[in-house]
């Protein structure tokens, strides 16, 4: 996508993240198709702002259950939505092909905009946990290009393993953090200021933390912005909805 196409500003749109849609948990599916389905003629932009899926493997993801999530945000499209996707932990290998076969537009790590009237920044969240030194690393590698042609070009099933196992791998090392007494990683004061500043913006939304809040965040001497972290998906859905005015509210999705 060009830098022309990007939304620079939106007066009105709804925002989330970290559903982890997966084969698994077809309720979360059911509730995110529930609200596509309602979504024509009520919502005009919605932002995904990565983790969308537990895991995605390349383009060429046959899972069976893929079908229905890319009917519902085709039909979305088709009645007036403009999707907008933004690249998560989990979801980074999400490519062109896919984003043209569901209808969305892919967004850059950080897009700063103006939304509801406010100079916003948008990003997952993953790359504001700098304390976090051997996810930052992992995630280095998994952003070079190179590094994911390598993993493209491996088979199907290959790919899910090492999906399954990177999973894995990083609900042990949680549960070591936690076993020893520590803290697992939250966004970084010093990094979300620099967003801040970098996107000469007052607002910073983003997910990936779990901790759903709302937090200030000092952006130059005497002036203060907000940091509001969208929720996880969990046994029930949560989209943001930023209004014309600025004004903005949570609201619970069910099936």
């Amino acid at each position: 996508m060009s830098l022309a196409a990007l939304p620079r500003a939106v007066s009105h749109a709804f925002l989330m993240s970290d559903l982890h849609l997966d084969a698994g948990r077809p309720d979360l599916t059911a509730i995110f198709l529930g609200f596509l389905r309602r979504a024509g003629g009520q919502v005009r932009e919605l932002f995904l702002l990565g983790d969308i899926f537990e895991a995605w493997i390349g383009d060429d993801d046959d899972a069976p259950w893929l079908d229905a999530v890319v009917d519902g945000l085709r039909r979305a499209g088709d009645a007036g939505v403009r999707i907008h996707f933004q690249h998560g932990n989990r979801d980074f290998l999400l490519g062109e092909a896919f984003a043209a076969r569901a209808g969305l537009a892919l967004l850059p790590e950080i897009l700063a905009l103006e939304l509801g009237g406010v100079p916003t920044a948008l990003c997952h969240g993953d790359a504001l946990c700098t304390d976090d030194v051997g996810y930052q690393a992992f995630r280095r590698q998994s952003r070079d290009p190179a590094w994911q042609a390598q993993v493209l070009a491996t088979p199907l099933q290959s790919r899910r393993s090492l999906a399954r196992q990177l999973r894995q791998d990083s609900i042990e090392g949680q549960q070591r953090i936690l076993e020893q007494g520590g803290e697992l990683a939250d966004v970084n004061e010093a990094a979300a200021q620099a967003c801040l500043r970098d996107a000469a913006a007052v607002r910073l939304i983003h997910g990936h933390t779990h901790r759903p809040a709302v937090h200030r965040v000092a952006v130059g001497p005497s002036a203060v912005g907000e940091r509001i972290v969208l929720a996880d998906w969990r046994s029930a859905g949560e989209v943001l909805e930023v209004r014309p005015d600025g004004s903005y509210r949570r609201h619970l999705l069910t099936d």
